[in-house]
């Protein structure tokens, strides 16, 4: 008899956990900012770091392959945004810490990383006939 693969729930992916993190990240950078700040870089900011996990959790829910692969482009863009443009631009400014900005690269790389690898697994699952999650 074939052993069937476990489904891992959302909460328990490593690429899913690492954008929970940054997101956190974000909030905090967000929350003391002033209504100015916000609304001329914070807003757009946290959008594209949440936008990373929410695409990540919607390509994991979908059935099939293609579809899975599209929202981890999406949620690949969202981190590349998130992090290379508003993040750094503002460390720039001085709205993200030394200390916060030292913890977002940390997980940006293996994120990146991460993110690359369940594409390309997901493309030879789809090789491979499977259809898993």
């Amino acid at each position: 008899m074939e052993d069937k693969k476990k489904y891992i729930p959302l909460k328990e992916l490593e690429i899913y956990q690492l954008s929970r993190k940054l997101s956190v990240i974000a909030w905090t950078i967000y929350s003391r900012l002033n209504f100015h700040e916000k609304k001329s870089w914070g807003n757009q900011m946290l959008e594209s770091i949440d936008s990373v996990g929410a695409n990540i959790a919607e390509g994991y829910s979908r059935f099939h392959y293609l579809e899975k692969v599209q929202f981890y482009f999406y949620s690949r863009a969202s981190l590349a945004e998130g992090k290379e443009h508003w993040l750094d631009l503002g460390h720039e400014r001085g709205f993200v810490t030394l200390e916060e900005w030292e913890e977002i690269c940390s997980i940006h790389y293996p994120l990146q990383v991460k993110l690359n690898n369940t594409i390309s697994k997901t493309y030879e699952a789809k090789k491979g006939g499977k259809n898993e999650k």
